[in-house]
């Protein structure tokens, strides 16, 4: 196998790899490392990213939907028009990140760490109940 010949999912440290578009569904990716790396329009639906690490990701239109973020670091990450219906990011890192746009029905912030600028962006359109965790999105974000 010579230099470059990798599978790419086979990975488990995704550090400054262009991941964009690619379908991460329903995996298995606790402790994965996407460090400063390109994840726009990546399917991460229904993901296990417990104690994911996605510091300067960028995750611009992504689909976390149902995703469990539990204990993630995505500090000065960019979620903005990303979609996370229903994800859980309770004992998040989310310091610094955006999320102009993104889709919050039914995410669960519990206990996540967000500047309170966003917070209070979020909290002008938070709505919905976690179908797992059963905590609204806005009691999450402390609206």
């Amino acid at each position: 196998m010579g230099v470059g010949d990798f599978t790419l999912a086979a990975q488990t440290n995704y550090s400054r790899i262009d991941v964009t578009d690619r379908d991460f569904s329903g995996q298995d990716l606790t402790n994965s490392v996407f460090v400063s790396s390109e994840m726009r329009g990546v399917n991460f639906s229904g993901a296990n990213l417990t104690n994911a690490m996605l510091t300067m990701g960028v995750m611009l239109k992504t689909n976390l939907s149902g995703a469990n973020l539990t204990g993630a670091l995505a500090d000065r990450a960019t979620f903005d028009e990303a979609d996370l219906t229903n994800a859980i990011l309770t004992e998040a890192t989310l310091t610094r990140s955006r999320f102009y746009g993104a889709k919050i029905t039914g995410a669960d912030f519990t206990d996540a760490l967000i500047d309170r600028s966003q917070a209070k962006l979020l909290c002008e359109r938070a709505d919905g109940v976690n179908p797992v965790t059963g905590v609204s999105t806005r009691d999450s974000l402390g609206c």
